[in-house]
């Protein structure tokens, strides 16, 4: 079978209608083998004889959508050099839109002998590597529209494709767990009461389990170990068969988007599952070992390892930053996506040894027309040297914000820090995004994530409990800043039981009335638990997954997350997307956009910033003074706010501050009874005192100002 021509562009497998075009790079290849697989496994191959700018590329007529293929790599191999190639590798296109099956761990799969590594392996590993698949391009989109929510209106929630549905009760079995039961109705309307407006995907680019877990009898469930950057996650579909997944993960971006909620992905871009130098040879490795990954530069049979997972994709190769750019148009412009999450996104700036915010890669984001207009996230660090920059991407980006993290769990545990660092960390941690022209939004607030405890065991253990990890217990972070209340795990004393609800709501409050975009972790809102497993990566199972009868039990929860969106959606003073200035925003007023006071209702001298104490905080939101314009061009009002956070251990009787902020004050959310959105709440007159529970959180809305009647 000899093919045409083709073209050398587009890279991978596309299909036409008639037949398909195959274009692999590799500079280092001395010619390219198509191998073409039937339903039992009989391989034909087909050389790819044209060359262009060392793309290899052919066009085969007949060929369709299911047919299963690989390549195969003539070229040399000198690990010493860095150099892998090896024919005897069935390699994974980069740039396949499909793979089908698992990894089926053998020797084979290795460049090299178990009993001698340096002794190389020639055995064929056809049959137990993923087949790479054509797919059919068309889809029917229907009137499928981003909702492109503005940023400062966000609300993220980020989810695992088969953790949210395994056990939900109303979605049909054969469904759970796959991207059709994330889009059933169900969980759709899950979404929309709890007022989430994009919902980020962990990993559902092809991923694989690495041999290690796979000896243990574990998975990978949370997907941080890539192997196609162009594929969804097989597992991830009711029908995946021949290349099913791309349809039906279209279709669930189509439902979400039908309701109004944009779908971002979490990306995996820094490093693949090849591993390092003792890894299998899947892919990149084989096709061109020295372009796509980070060699060590004085003995290149070694890789740099920014990620803590044996390699570090090289970004300083122009043909891996097309690889990348190329992946991120595909899932834009063919898979509807609404943006992306940069896993340890600092390992993408080191063009060099340092971190660089000015790298070549930021730079083609940043004049891309497709990626550019997304929404981009930053996980702003890696294992590496100077990898922690949180504060230090390029304007275009937000980002995960850490430090809003570790102050928020600090402060509501009662740990000793200054006022300061929590203020400025609730009001959009100017300090961070300020200098550089960004906005409030920059700053994704979240208090926890898929890595590290959930809400409930945040306030629930004081140590980790990864025994199930099969690591004795040294994997995950031992520093979580977390509180059990005075009982290590579950506990039925109901003055314990009654503090880490409120502490649930405390922090759920202060996450979402803040200024930034808030992110919540999928089953906090009913008080998802594992055990105080904080690192549940291998975990595929009930530890992990949602538990919906906890829907019911927490309906409460449920009710207070819910209430707490609606009201920040109903207030733009606390999505503001401009910095509060601390002063009047216009001349003749007297009020500024913001103002502290201490509990006894006097405004925050610098001593009171740096008391030792810390513990409590008022803070006045002037509705009036919002420097935004709605989208008709009109200056946006909202009413006047008091946020008053008690974090002490005793009750605080408050004053309300007098001096002109307000006449009169109604309590709307109070995480000690679990309240929210109440405008018949107790009335408070301005200089009266309130009585602030002790751990609790209340906002009060002002109902009458000083010259109202």
């Amino acid at each position: 079978m000899r093919p045409w021509p083709g073209t050398p562009y587009p890279l991978g497998a596309t299909y036409d209608g008639v037949g398909t075009n195959f274009a692999l790079f590799s500079e280092v290849a001395e010619h390219v083998d198509l191998c073409l697989f039937d339903d039992d496994g009989t391989e034909t191959r087909a050389r790819l004889e044209e060359v262009d700018g060392f793309v290899h590329h052919g066009y085969l007529l007949g060929i369709g959508p299911g047919q299963r293929y690989g390549f195969r790599v003539h070229g040399p191999y000198d690990p010493e050099r860095g150099l892998r190639c090896n024919p005897a590798k069935l390699l994974i296109d980069p740039y396949a839109k499909a793979l089908s099956r698992g990894v089926d761990w053998t020797e084979a799969l290795f460049g090299y002998r178990f009993d001698d590594p340096e002794q190389r392996n020639d055995d064929d590993s056809a049959g137990h590597v993923p087949y790479s698949l054509v797919v059919s391009p068309f889809f029917d989109w229907a009137n499928d529209r981003a909702p492109r929510t503005p940023y400062h209106e966000t609300v993220i929630y980020e989810a695992h494709v088969k953790g949210m549905t395994m056990t939900h009760p109303f979605v049909p079995e054969r469904l759970r767990g796959t991207y059709a039961g994330l889009a059933h109705p169900a969980v759709v309307e899950h979404l929309k009461k709890l007022g989430v407006t994009a919902v980020e995907l962990m990993p559902v680019h092809q991923f694989v389990t690495d041999h290690g877990l796979d000896q243990k009898g574990l998975r990978n469930y949370w997907g941080y170990n890539t192997i196609g950057y162009f594929a969804p996650h097989d597992g991830y579909a009711a029908m995946p068969g021949q290349g099913g997944q791309v349809q039906e993960f279209k279709g669930m971006v189509r439902a979400l988007h039908e309701a109004g909620i944009e779908v971002i992905l979490d990306v995996v871009y820094n490093h693949t599952a090849e591993g390092n130098h003792l890894g299998p040879t899947l892919s990149m490795r084989g096709i061109d070992n020295e372009a796509y990954y980070r060699l060590v530069e004085d003995d290149p049979q070694y890789y740099m390892d920014y990620t803590g997972t044996g390699n570090s994709l090289n970004v300083r190769n122009p043909h891996t930053l097309q690889l990348i750019m190329d992946s991120l148009r595909y899932w834009v412009t063919e898979m509807h996506v609404d943006g992306f999450r940069f896993d340890l996104a600092s390992a993408l700036a080191r063009e060099f040894y340092d971190v660089d915010r000015l790298s070549t890669f930021f730079d083609l984001v940043q004049q891309d027309p497709i990626v550019s207009q997304v929404k981009l996230i930053a996980e702003p660090w890696d294992v590496g040297p100077g990898g922690y920059q949180v504060g230090n991407f390029p304007p275009l980006w937000t980002e995960w914000n850490g430090q809003f993290r570790d102050t928020v769990r600090d402060f509501w545990r009662g740990e000793q820090a200054t006022l300061g660092e929590f203020a400025s960390r609730i009001t959009g941690s100017s300090d961070l995004y300020q200098d550089d022209g960004r906005r409030p939004f920059a700053s994704i607030n979240f208090v926890t994530a898929h890595d590290g405890f959930t809400l409930t065991d945040l306030v629930s253990y004081n140590e980790k409990h990864n025994e199930a990890n099969g690591e004795d217990n040294r994997d995950g972070a031992d520093d979580n800043r977390s509180w059990n209340c005075g009982v290590e795990g579950p506990s039925d004393d109901p003055e314990v039981v009654a503090l880490r609800a409120r502490q649930r709501r405390n922090l759920l409050a202060t996450n979402l009335l803040s200024q930034g975009v808030p992110m919540l972790l999928h089953g906090d809102e009913f008080g998802r638990t594992q055990q105080g497993n904080n690192n549940a990566y291998c975990q595929d199972t009930e530890l992990s997954w949602m538990d919906w009868e906890l829907a019911s039990a927490n309906h409460d929860l449920v009710e207070f997350t819910a209430g707490l969106t609606a009201f920040r959606r109903a207030h733009p003073v606390f999505r503001r997307r401009r910095f509060f200035q601390g002063k009047p925003l216009r001349k003749g007023e007297e009020l500024g956009d913001i103002a502290w006071f201490t509990p006894a209702g006097e405004e925050m001298t610098e001593q009171n910033w740096d008391d030792g104490f810390g513990k409590s905080v008022v803070i006045f939101l002037n509705g009036e003074g919002i420097p935004d314009l709605d989208p008709r061009g009109m200056r946006v009002v909202d009413d006047s706010f008091l946020l008053a956070f008690n974090a002490h251990y005793e009750d605080i009787a408050m004053t309300l501050p007098g001096n002109g902020y307000g006449r009169e004050w109604t309590v709307v959310v109070d995480t000690a009874t679990g309240e929210v959105g109440h405008a018949d709440g107790e009335l408070v007159p301005g200089g009266g005192k309130l009585n602030l529970a002790a751990r609790s959180l209340v906002v009060l809305q002002r109902t009458a100002g000083e010259d109202d009647e």
